[in-house]
């Protein structure tokens, strides 16, 4: 079982604290058993805003987790404790995943595990952490960063989303998209680099989309075009990308590209189908191009997307990897 410690110090964010315990914490077994072993490690009983806690283990306990998640703290002035530092490299020297969350990269920055990287944080406190720490990439226009074994989050909202990045690493994007729902969360937003689920489907509202939304992702399979969307939603085009744009964030083509990749990731875990099925099904055409784009949006090729996440959301022995 995947054990995640939460390490905790007096001062830290108690949102950022709650926050890993939702995910990680509770009892998700029915969406991917074994789910995570959850453990809190702390010098003692802490203080998180006007929250007590009462840590599981001491901090010397973080060499045997798998991941280590940071929260962050109020006073970033304050320096990390020199406890906290050295438990959390002599975890990630033990071969722990260690993330930070919100204003937590300070503590990785001090433990040196940043050195060298790109990173992010809140980004009311990006230049703080650039200016003391020169010797990391401080990247304040990201929701998080993700340098494989060591993760950053900006602040609040983008801590949820690493933290359900994690789980996606660990078990798929299906098993993070249903506990995105649990939370009534998004189940993705773009972290700033290649990511292994792409923008989804905002949710239903009363902006002028909401009807072209459900439409869309209906016709896939269908070749669209911004004149196909703009027509449905009585609009001209550049009106369109307008809306789009306020709505999504991106515009109209790249969002359709990037519900056909997650349509995609879901069939590639769920199915045997193949890669020119798949590619048909997608509305990509050709397995040429599903392959093209999807390594270029994902990071990499369809075939190790499935490899990678049948065998941890629906093993079987049809799982050819096609």
């Amino acid at each position: 079982m995947h054990t995640v410690a939460l390490a905790v110090t007096d001062g830290m964010l108690h949102f950022e604290l709650s926050l890993a315990y939702e995910v990680f914490g509770a009892d998700l077994t029915g969406l991917a058993d074994p789910w995570y072993d959850f453990v809190v490690c702390g010098p003692g009983a802490v203080r998180a805003g006007r929250f007590r806690l009462e840590p599981d283990h001491g901090l010397d306990h973080l060499q045997r987790a798998d991941t280590v998640i940071v929260p962050g703290w109020a006073d970033v002035e304050v320096n990390p404790s020199a406890d906290l530092i050295d438990a959390v490299r002599a975890a990630h020297e033990a071969g722990a995943r260690v993330a930070s969350l919100c204003t937590g990269a300070f503590v990785l920055a001090a433990a040196g595990l940043l050195d060298g990287k790109r990173a992010t944080t809140h980004w009311a406190h990006a230049r703080d952490l650039a200016d003391r720490h020169p010797q990391v990439t401080v990247d304040p226009d990201v929701l998080y960063v993700d340098n494989g074994s060591v993760l950053t989050s900006a602040g609040k909202a983008a801590a949820m989303d690493l933290c359900l990045h994690l789980v996606r690493l660990d078990h798929g994007s299906s098993v993070a998209n249903a506990v995105a729902r649990r939370l009534v969360v998004p189940p993705h937003r773009d972290g700033g680099q290649a990511q292994f689920v792409t923008t989804p489907v905002p949710a239903p509202d009363n902006h002028p989309l909401a009807e072209l939304f459900p439409w869309v992702m209906e016709r896939l399979d269908h070749p669209l075009t911004v004149q196909d969307l703009a027509r449905q939603a009585r609009m001209s085009s550049r009106n369109l990308g307008r809306h789009f744009r306020s709505v999504t964030g991106t515009t109209p083509l790249q969002w359709l590209l990037t519900q056909r990749i997650r349509h995609a990731q879901a069939l590639l875990e769920a199915t045997d189908d193949s890669i020119d099925t798949i590619a048909a099904a997608t509305g990509m055409g050709t397995a040429t191009t599903l392959r093209r784009h999807f390594n270029r949006t994902v990071g990499v090729p369809p075939d190790t997307y499935r490899r990678t996440f049948r065998s941890r959301t629906r093993p079987g022995p049809n799982d050819s990897g096609r």
